[in-house]
């Protein structure tokens, strides 16, 4: 296996021309209150998850660097991002939601022209296969248009008086503030702008700073960003979150902490707040969904879910099935299956066709992932698959650990990679105990078909978990659901709709029924005299 793993890294000659990147991407650029600031100072090299062959060797490929800039031009970045807000009356707050819509249409359709290169550069950063990865822009680029057709519908349902107990009211959305977003390596397009664009379109400005790993990725839309925005709406950093976030939490003028990571990184970095209670936190955190496969499951149903579920972009997904629990009087089969659908799994560089598994970009990760297989076999598990937990520098070859349990560290640990642990019950209370007592609770899917079964598992699960999937793998999809998690997996929901609530408050603005003030109110109206009180549609 280990000769086998050996062969799937490449010679420079043999990478297809239309997939290598043109050359070295020394990236410079920063951007600041409307501007591409250029910084001379250190930079951080971005290593690819893909070795190169290079003799009777191996090489890391390097494939640009990034600006490591400090705490003064973090700061700088939120001076220009609170002044373009100014407390509220700034001119992106202010604006009309029509206008805003028509900034960030702007931005997208300069985005769209620069899709080839977020995809080269999504495979050779994080070694997402050409699929995944062009899926990845596509869905992001209809993510902003779904926001933009939400936006209209909310701000139509807006545009009327209500009157209630004498009363004569209009409720609309506003914004909150400064905002400041990190978005995952994992999804460093899509589950970043699953908040960055619902942010700035609800008229909040920004701080926005890259992922660790996915960052040159978003070197192609700085134009757009500038371009398309006002100065100081969004602002653009880059660095080491110490040298930068923290000093940004510390000043206490971020109003928006929108964050997609570990609960430990988001509760280091709320602490630096001086007043917590002012800051309105969107995140999205760990998670260990568990699949309980019950004895009634269709196993072949179940097998093909679970497959994806936990080995999709080699397991690096928050949504990813991370352990499952299989019936003991199916166990068995469901193993022999699962195992013959892992083989069919194509392991090879990020540009070949039919790839099912990629080279993991974290630093140290293949070592981590040993180290859980080690544990999990020094209490008890065996590795079914043949060649299962093998590594070759970035390569690690999907292990399925049979049987696991509590003693074992890949038990309780999100191992956001591909080893694919199974445990067996007999009684559904040793699940249902899985659940109740983790930390985590985003998803959990449910194989069977006792609809009474399947009814009181559904009863025992919908206050500990956001969403509960019936034979079918955990998923955020469709992004008009709600995606949330209780515990340490999330705080505030985002879907289309949902993402632009929570980056936004309702304001009103009432009066006593009284004919004098029902002829203000209509003249405010008829003469468009207030940018909020208005009946105006957008269509």
């Amino acid at each position: 296996m280990s000769d086998f793993l050996s062969t799937l890294f490449p010679a420079e000659k043999d990478i297809p021309t239309q997939y290598n990147l043109p050359a070295f991407q020394e990236q410079r650029e920063y951007l600041i209150n409307g501007e591409l600031k250029i910084w001379r100072g250190t930079l951080n090299q971005v290593a690819s998850p893909v070795f190169l062959k290079v003799g009777d060797g191996y090489q890391q490929k390097i494939i640009g660097s990034t600006p490591l800039l400090t705490k003064l031009e973090a700061l700088q970045a939120l001076d220009a991002a609170v002044k373009a807000y100014d407390l509220g009356h700034g001119a992106w707050p202010t604006m009309s939601v029509t206008e805003r819509i028509e900034h960030v249409e702007k931005f997208l359709k300069a985005m769209r022209l620069r899709r080839d290169e977020v995809v080269k550069l999504l495979m050779w950063e994080i070694g997402k296969s050409l699929k995944d990865s062009e899926k990845e822009f596509d869905r992001t680029c209809d993510y902003i248009n779904d926001t933009i057709k939400a936006l209209k519908d909310l701000d139509r349902n807006s545009a009327k008086l209500v009157e209630e107990q004498g009363f004569m009211a209009q409720i609309r959305r506003v914004p909150l503030g400064v905002a400041l977003c990190m978005g995952p390596f994992n999804y460093p397009l899509n589950e970043t702008f699953t908040t960055l664009i619902p942010a700035l379109i609800m008229g909040n400005t920004v701080v926005f700073k890259p992922a660790k790993y996915g960052v040159l990725l978003i070197r192609p839309l700085l134009e757009a960003f500038r371009d398309s925005f006002p100065a100081g709406v969004i602002n653009i950093i880059y660095g080491r979150g110490r040298d930068t976030v923290g000093a940004l939490m510390e000043t206490g003028k971020i109003d928006v902490f929108a964050f997609i990571g570990t609960n430990k990184g988001a509760n280091d970095l709320k602490k630096l707040h001086p007043k917590p209670h002012r800051l309105k936190s969107i995140l999205g955190l760990d998670a260990k969904n568990p699949a309980i496969v019950l004895a009634d499951a269709d196993i072949d149903n179940a097998v093909t879910e679970c497959i994806t579920g936990s080995l999709s972009f080699n397991g690096q997904r928050c949504t990813a099935l991370k352990i499952l629990f299989v019936h003991q009087s199916i166990v068995e089969k469901f193993t022999q299956k699962f195992l013959a659908e892992v083989k069919k799994l194509k392991p090879g560089m990020p540009w070949d066709s039919g790839v099912g598994l990629t080279p993991l970009p974290e630093p140290g990760k293949t070592d981590y992932l040993k180290g859980l297989v080690d544990n999990a076999k020094a209490n008890g598990a065996n590795v079914l698959n043949e060649n299962g937990g093998e590594m070759f520098h970035s390569f690690f070859y999907p292990a399925v650990v049979y049987p696991v349990n509590e003693k074992m560290n890949l038990y309780h640990e999100e191992q956001f990679g591909p080893v694919v642990p199974i445990v067996p019950f007999s009684d559904e209370k040793e699940a249902i105990d899985y659940v109740v007592n983790s930390n985590f609770g985003q998803q959990v899917s449910i194989f069977g078909n006792d609809s009474k079964k399947l009814a009181m598992l559904m009863d025992a699960f919908v206050n500990q978990v956001g969403r509960i999937n019936v034979n079918t793998q955990s998923q955020r999809g469709p992004d008009t659901f709600p995606f949330n998690g209780r515990k340490d997996s999330a705080e505030g929901t985002l879907s289309v709709a949902d993402a632009l609530r929570v980056f936004s408050m309702r304001t009103i603005v009432a009066a006593k029924s009284t004919d004098a003030n029902k002829q203000i109110i209509s003249q405010i109206i008829k003469n468009r005299e207030s940018a909020f009180l208005s009946t105006d549609y957008i269509f």
